[in-house]
């Protein structure tokens, strides 16, 4: 079921359509791979009235000197290192710097979190002691995060082996285990070390084609995944479509509705 957050103190009827912006530009989609997709994140600003701009430098996209033509940005994941020293992960880091000096809205999720953290001038490293987070995890709010948006989902999804410490300046908005920074802000600038984004179909394809990480220390066996899925997905999902619709508007997300705030329970 669809729950559509309309603002911070109203959940308007499931069978009602997507509300749509008064800002038709698009949101630039950098991803990573050729089989890639924004997945549930494309969807959500799909419905929020946003054409999606994709584009992938490492095969050659090239990417835009102004944000002034999108609504905002999103760099997405990918097993790549923010570390490694292909050419296309230099200049998606170093391009980073646009929304950053521009102001605009600007979302990285996992890899796209530690190119945010890099420009920002922050360390990424694999876990001190080879762990890794794959499958749902807990995670915390910290103050500035329950500032933001009063309720977090209890446990989000994760796929990583590094994680990166928190920027100068930054603030940070949730706190995790074995990877302490899981999400952070900088003016318009936010990264999330989870992975909001992933759909049924790519938990399979994940967990089938990268069966290999299900055996890393710290990993969650792959049926513990589905069942967890089960769980703890719906608040992940609300959560995420009320996170986005505000961050492209700039407005606070101020406190929960009733549904984000059960579907957590």
């Amino acid at each position: 079921m669809l729950v559509r957050l309309t603002d911070c103190g109203r959940v308007a009827s499931p069978a009602l359509q997507p509300a749509k912006t008064n800002d038709p530009r698009p949101v630039l989609i950098v991803l990573h791979q050729e089989t890639s997709t924004p997945g549930r994140v494309g969807n959500a600003l799909r419905a929020l009235g946003h054409p999606l701009d994709i584009r992938r430098p490492r095969f050659g996209d090239p990417l835009p000197h102004s944000l002034d033509d999108h609504a905002g940005a999103v760099i997405f994941g990918g097993p790549m290192s923010a570390n490694d020293p292909d050419d296309y992960i230099r200049r998606e880091i170093d391009w980073i710097a646009v929304p950053l000096k521009e102001r605009r809205p600007f979302l990285g999720i996992c890899l796209g979190a530690q190119m945010l953290a890099k420009q920002l001038g922050a360390r990424v490293a694999p876990h001190q002691h080879g762990r890794a987070e794959v499958g749902y995890y807990d995670i915390r709010p910290t103050a500035a995060g329950r500032a933001m948006c009063a309720h977090w989902p209890r446990q989000v999804y994760h796929w990583h082996v590094e994680g990166f410490e928190l920027p100068a300046g930054a603030d940070l908005l949730a706190e995790g285990g074995d990877f302490p920074v899981q999400a952070i802000r900088n003016d318009t600038a936010y990264g999330f070390q989870f992975h909001p984004d992933v759909t049924s179909a790519m938990m399979h394809r994940w967990t089938t084609e990268g069966h290999d990480r299900l055996s890393l220390p710290g990993a969650r066996p792959r049926r513990e995944h589905f069942a967890d899925r089960a769980v703890h997905d719906l608040a992940e999902r609300i959560w995420l479509e009320h996170f986005l619709d505000h961050w492209l508007s700039r407005t606070p997300l101020g406190e929960p509705v009733a549904a984000l705030r059960e579907a957590a329970e």
